[in-house]
């Protein structure tokens, strides 16, 4: 960094350099904003199981719903970015796992259909397709080799699903490992990232992304500032690896190798622990036929140490396949040089690591009550509720938690005024609404609800799920 030496007497004064300074930061974050999406993924659960009677009670408690048994939707929030102006975003893995439906909204308010086209479960990165028929605003990569603990950074996302947010901190570790998988090379942040946050962006003050935000280290729900990002370095590579072949296609040697702790040091007759130890090579694999052994001492990679075990599989994993690699190694406390030529790490085997996603829309039966019980509405109630003027109106007495019109906020004691355009007066009158909703392709009702608890006065209107999605 330049240092500069300026005269007192042309030095602004301090109030006013901290306004342009965070006028200039509030700018930066604005120009960014268009690029940061927020996801809503839809995703099929089992019903949980009701909780255990007690013990003195006469009737057992049920046993808990057998595989394949009954199910329901639940809606799950995250964030992306766009990386390419057609319309193409990153996210997390964790974000669409098992998702058939993705909605993507962008900072305009704008809601698109979105779809996976390639996913890695070890890297927890994702690539999301939109059709906005529209050209949109792209995120810049940054240099994540180049970030420093104590940098300044800030993380957009849809924390909790209020909406898209900012929250800024520092780079406050590097290269952590909190074993999601034998690659781990997180950047820790204490800027806010909360549940929601999963897949966006974590920018420097360049406004270039230098991580993707991934995970939280955290003793209750909230952020308790151990957030944690996916340097853009792997990003880049991952995402570079599913555009052109569908998958990540690492590198492979056919080795595994553990980090050398000091006893194991002390027992190999070494000096100081450094370097990994080859715990299994695999029959004819590409180390096999190079001449690598068991109990072989990974010192270097093509000329360069790698700063753990971890290091020294991403490196072997980003190499060329078919290239030549140089292991510098110690075997009998005797340092050689051995070449292997890698080759494609076997599909199946990737596969089974890297757990592909499942993108086959199941099929949910929508019951016609919506899932909820109803009765007519005795008139104490219609005068609690201060419906004495209207003379329909169905009452809600008991929906399950986890069904799509608890989700949506309606709740027992709740009064169903209206289904679409038609007023309503008994059950009968709803299961006709929603029936004439699904003759006419409706994937949604409209309920106008007189709500039991009203923070403002007058009905709400609720659109319920009443038949499956479309493609």
């Amino acid at each position: 960094m330049a240092v500069s030496i300026i005269s007192p007497m042309v030095l602004p004064p301090a109030p006013a350099f901290a306004e342009d300074m965070e006028a200039s930061k509030g700018d930066l974050i604005k120009s960014l904003l268009p690029t940061v999406v927020n996801i809503t993924t839809s995703k099929v659960e089992p019903l949980k199981a009701p909780p255990p009677v007690d013990a003195s009670a006469s009737t057992p408690a049920p046993p808990p719903p057998p595989p394949g048994g009954p199910t329901t939707v639940k809606n799950f929030v995250g964030s992306g970015f766009i990386i390419d102006p057609d319309g193409l975003i990153v996210t997390n893995y964790h974000v669409v796992e098992d998702a058939f439906k993705i909605i993507v909204t962008l900072s305009d308010g704008t809601r698109y259909l979105g779809k996976t086209l390639s996913a890695s479960r070890l890297a927890d990165i994702a690539l999301v397709k939109i059709d906005a028929g529209r050209k949109l605003m792209v995120a810049r990569w940054g240099d994540s080799d180049r970030v420093q603990v104590g940098d300044q950074v800030f993380a957009a996302g849809n924390p909790f699903g209020i909406g898209l947010s900012v929250s800024a901190g520092i780079v406050s570790g590097l290269n952590r490992d909190i074993q999601n998988s034998p690659y781990d090379d997180l950047i820790q942040t204490d800027a806010t990232i909360n549940h929601g946050n999963s897949g966006g962006p974590l920018f420097n003050m360049r406004g270039r992304v230098v991580g993707v935000n991934s995970a939280i280290i955290s003793p209750t729900k909230g952020s308790a500032g151990l957030g944690f990002a996916i340097p853009s370095r792997s990003a880049e590579f991952v995402i570079k690896r599913l555009q052109t072949y569908g998958w990540v296609r690492p590198a492979w040697t056919g080795i595994k190798v553990q980090g050398i702790t000091p006893d194991m040091a002390q027992a190999l007759g070494m000096q100081q622990a450094e370097g990994s130890l080859i715990s299994w090579v695999s029959p004819n694999g590409p180390a096999f036929k190079a001449g690598l052994l068991v109990g072989d001492v990974m010192l270097t990679f093509n000329g360069r140490k790698p700063s753990d075990e971890r290091a020294l599989l991403r490196d072997i994993a980003e190499s060329d396949v078919g290239g030549t690699i140089t292991f510098g190694i110690l075997r009998q406390g005797q340092p050689r040089d051995i070449r292997v030529k890698t080759d494609e790490w076997p599909r199946n085997q990737w596969d089974a690591l890297d757990a592909p996603l499942k993108t086959q829309r199941p099929k949910i039966a929508i019951p016609l009550d919506l899932s909820l019980t109803m009765a007519p509405l005795p008139a104490e109630d219609r005068e609690k509720l201060d419906l004495t003027t209207f003379k329909e109106g169905v009452l809600v007495t008991d929906l399950p938690k986890d069904s799509d019109a608890a989700e949506r906020g309606v709740q027992a004691g709740d009064v169903i005024l209206r289904v679409q355009d038609k007023p309503v007066f008994s059950k009968a009158d709803v299961l006709a609404g929603v029936g004439a909703a699904r003759e006419e392709k409706r994937r949604y009702v409209l309920l106008l609800v007189w709500p039991k608890v009203r923070p403002v006065p007058g009905p709400r209107w609720y659109a319920l799920q009443a038949g499956p999605d479309g493609d």
